[in-house]
């Protein structure tokens, strides 16, 4: 089941803001259970050819089939195509979305490929090539989706200082439409 039914999620995510009328839930504040518009197969196209890579196809129809973020887990989805509007004050996450996009970076190989023997601690930026942040939880905490190897597809949790790299989820629509169900 590759494809999703946008509608389908686009009211769920408006049940959900009906339910947090005061926008208190955890990152709710930053994406506002709002979705921006779907991207074009062409805009699609030219962000993997630009480099290098297939995106993982649960991803790729979601950015294709319901929208280009932000309404998700954490402080919500960050887009694929286009940086986060300019703020007030500057984020980590501005930093991660922009080393995802030099040249190359996503194409590289991601280096967790064996079999894990639990935690894993080493440099973030050594861990997380071959792999697209999917969104922020908040203290430097960030949620990742790997795009080639055997883990393709996979969604892991990066937590420098408490839980090194791990994975969080067996593939992107397990783990959005976990967010989707919570209460």
């Amino acid at each position: 089941m590759d494809s999703w039914d946008g509608n389908k999620v686009r009211a769920r995510i408006r049940e959900m803001a009906a339910r947090d009328p005061e926008v208190v839930r955890f990152g709710a504040e930053t994406h506002r259970y709002k979705l921006a518009a779907r991207l074009p197969e062409a805009e699609i196209r030219a962000f993997e050819e630009s480099h290098g890579i297939d995106l993982p196809v649960e991803y790729r129809s979601f950015v294709a089939g319901v929208g280009n973020g932000p309404a998700g887990p954490g402080h919500g989805l960050m887009p694929l195509t286009v940086a986060r509007p300019e703020a007030d004050e500057e984020w980590a996450v501005d930093a991660e979305w922009w080393e995802d996009r030099l040249p190359g970076r996503l194409a590289e190989p991601f280096p967790l490929a064996a079999p894990l023997p639990g935690r894993i601690d080493a440099a973030a930026d050594a861990l997380t090539r071959g792999t697209l942040m999917l969104a922020e939880q908040g203290c430097g905490i960030f949620t990742r989706l790997v795009l080639n190897g055997p883990r393709a597809g996979q969604v892991w949790q990066i937590d420098p200082d408490w839980g090194g790299f791990v994975p969080v989820s067996p593939g992107f629509r397990t783990w959005y439409t976990g967010w989707l169900a919570s209460p």
